[in-house]
């Protein structure tokens, strides 16, 4: 038998191997951990973006995709799409609550929340399909509408860091040009040190999500702006010969009887809370999701004149001020984010204004007409028609920011609705293609009909809000929203329903053709006509007196000045007051020069005159000042606020909200964990670090004793 000659290892060899064993066997500890720890920060990253309410639902829109859909089938359709609407919102509700869920578990937002919705798109998208089939021709391709993606809302910067008052401090959240908002906007400085977080103090901090704003998701301190550095922006289109100059106004309150309800007649009908969010009705009082042509026909109205018993509906504006409204624990209220005091209007103007080019025929009774894009945020701007701004500076229009208006000033809301109708329906399956805007001349395209105009303007006493502490000075204000649209203000709409009567209906377009200045509560013109009351007025100022009682401080009716290019319709007004309306709502009203804010003197504080914007500030002793001791935190630059000669999608330096993104999952977006996590996640790795140092020194020792 043959001898094994094979050495057993000395000690110091055993001693040596063991030592590697520990350096290699603690290295592959360290690098799991680490490799384990930066997923799970991932993970945790993204975790905490979504449940810090900074991440939104988006979800193409199928609505606007149907053009065509036979009559026999709207009933259904219209169901299915608000059922769409509603599978959005209660997806959205569910992130909002699953704050511990996507903590612990990164792909829980898009396994239980995200891919559930897309099976019930799917299934309703289906529906929609097979019942326009059934009566003619099977829409094509609305399959690839049912995925929904998760994006940042920007809103992360300001989010409450003790997760009830959204009291952050500000230390760390100084937005100082290169930690842009969530708007992108270059030199839209957030001052330093501002506190950005949007509680409206401890004891609403519950209330509110967290977040502050409206049941935690919106507004935020980036949604605002002010006003004064906003440059002018507003273009009007010069009247050709044939131009209709004149002007019909309709008083019909401001609605201090209160008349609200979440429901679209229009977009939603026979479906209650179809709009999940609060509309201001004036006008007709019959307005209801099951309102048929016949109910509003034969309805009350709030308008002075009788024979105008048409509707007209926007979403309400809140004082984020915890308010408990009647809505506070509805659908369409509080348990969709609309939280907070419902602000009465301190006025409402409705003027029809005529067309530049041409004249006007009469509208269709029962035209239903929206104008805006509630769901913008996420759609984009095709259809925004957003237009935001202050007494005094009309001529600066704001599309996706509030205003912070100055002392004295109060908030303005203007919708221009489309001008141009078809000539054949009174609506259509998008409720967009049957009307359309004139283009930046006045001409409607396509053998669209020249239609009077109706021109909106809203008003509301609301001080500058506090953004240096959040709003709990002075509260945030925000239009109500579908609540994945976070209250941003490029959602703002309106809605209206043609139910004149059609003798008044001619005599609007009499009045508006023949170039006079007409009130529906006169019933007749000013006495003048040929275009005399119709004419622009001169640059020269006209200051208004202190408001009568019941809101109404005689402001003008903007005249049609033909910017809308089809793409939202950014035709916005500058009107400039001329006279003291009566008590009651009824307005007397002329249509502005277009002056470019040039030769005009400066507001007082009952004044809606337009200023001065020389060199971008208001000059003489009488400056404005805003509302609340605190300053406006977002500044807007000269350049950032140019309009680019008169480029309607870019109102005064607003800047579009973020695209959607094509990820299906938000990128982390901030460092997680604090030393208590650190400590329980990373003593692996320190237990790997001991033993691969243990190894060293063992090593060490073996060949120092070996030399």
């Amino acid at each position: 038998m043959g001898r094994n000659t094979r050495r057993r290892p000395t000690g110091a060899r055993r001693a040596t191997i063991g030592a590697v064993a520990l350096m290699l066997g603690g290295g592959g500890l360290v690098a799991a951990n680490v490799y384990a720890t930066a997923s799970e920060s991932g993970q945790t990253q993204a975790g905490q973006v979504l449940a810090s309410g900074a991440a939104t639902i988006d979800c193409p829109d199928v609505g606007s995709q149907l053009t065509a859909v036979p009559d026999e089938a709207k009933a259904e359709v219209d169901k299915e799409l608000a059922l769409l609407d509603k599978q959005i919102a209660e997806a959205y509700q569910r992130l909002q609550q699953s704050t511990q869920a996507i903590q612990q578990d990164g792909a829980f937002a898009e396994n239980s929340i995200m891919n559930p919705l897309k099976e019930k798109r799917a299934a309703t998208i289906e529906r929609i399909a097979i019942a326009v089939d059934r009566v003619g021709d099977r829409p094509q391709g609305l399959e690839l509408f049912a995925a929904c993606i998760l994006r940042a809302s920007g809103n992360q910067g300001e989010q409450g860091g003790d997760g009830q008052n959204g009291d952050q401090g500000g230390e760390d959240q100084q937005q100082d040009g290169d930690n842009q908002d969530n708007q992108g906007q270059d030199g839209q400085n957030q001052g330093e040190g501002q506190d950005n977080g949007q509680g409206q103090g401890d004891e609403q901090g519950d209330q509110q999500g967290g977040n502050g704003g409206q049941g935690g998701n919106g507004p935020v301190a980036a949604d605002f702006v002010d006003i004064k550095s906003v440059q002018p922006n507003v273009q009007s289109a010069s009247k050709q010969g044939n131009a209709s100059r004149g002007t019909f106004s309709t008083a019909c309150g401001v609605n201090a009887n209160g008349l609200f309800n979440s429901d679209n007649v229009i977009v939603a009908p026979g479906v209650t809370n179809g709009a999940h969010h609060f509309h201001d009705y004036v006008g007709n009082q019959d307005n209801n999701a099951f309102a048929s042509d016949q109910d509003l026909a034969n309805g009350d109205t709030s308008c002075e004149n009788k024979g105008d018993k048409s509707s007209y509906f926007w979403p309400v504006i809140r004082l984020q001020n915890g308010a408990q409204e009647q809505d506070a624990g509805s659908p369409g209220g509080g348990i969709e984010g609309n939280a907070g005091e419902i602000v009465t209007p301190k006025q409402v103007t409705m003027t029809f204004v005529g067309n530049p080019q041409s004249k006007v025929t009469e509208m269709p009774k029962l035209l239903r007409i929206i104008t805006g894009d509630a769901k913008a945020f996420v759609n984009g701007n095709a259809n925004a028609n957003a237009s935001w701004s202050c007494t005094g500076f009309e001529d600066r229009q704001l599309k996706d920011k509030y205003p912070l208006c100055p002392q004295g000033s109060d908030v303005v809301r203007t919708f221009k609705f489309q001008s141009c109708w078809d000539g054949n329906n009174i609506d259509s399956a998008n409720h967009r293609t049957h009307v359309a805007f004139a283009d930046a001349n006045g001409v409607c395209g396509n053998g669209f009909k020249a239609i009077p105009q109706l021109v909106q303007r809203i008003v509301y006493d609301i001080d500058a809000p506090s953004l240096n502490d959040g709003g709990r000075t002075t509260p945030l204000f925000a239009v109500d929203s579908f609540p994945e649209q976070l209250h941003k203000p490029v959602t703002d709409h309106g809605d209206f329903i043609n139910v004149f009567d059609e003798d008044l209906m001619g005599e609007m377009v009499d009045c508006i053709n023949g170039g006079r200045k007409c009130d529906a509560a006169d019933g007749a013109g000013d006495g003048d006509d040929g275009g005399g009351a119709g004419e622009e007025p001169g640059n020269s100022p006209s200051p208004t007196p202190e408001n009568p009682p019941g809101g109404n401080n005689g402001d003008d009716d903007p005249a049609d000045n033909g910017n809308g290019n089809g793409n939202g319709g950014e035709n916005t007004p500058s009107p400039t007051p001329t006279a003291t309306a009566p008590s009651g709502g009824n307005n007397q009203d002329e249509e502005p020069a277009d002056n470019g804010a040039e030769n005009t003197e400066k507001p007082s504080a009952d004044s809606t005159q337009d200023p001065n914007p020389a060199d971008g500030e208001d000059k003489g002793n009488g400056e404005a000042v805003p509302k609340t001791e605190s300053s406006p935190s977002a500044v807007q630059s000269d350049e950032a606020a140019a309009t680019g000669g008169g480029d309607d999608n870019d109102l005064g330096g607003a800047v579009p909200g973020p695209e959607p993104s094509s990820a299906s999952v938000l990128e982390p977006q901030a460092t997680s964990g604090g030393l208590a996590d650190t400590g329980t996640q990373l003593w692996p790795a320190a237990a790997g670090a001991l033993l691969l140092l243990a190894g060293f020194v063992l090593l060490r020792r073996i060949n120092s004793r070996q030399t």
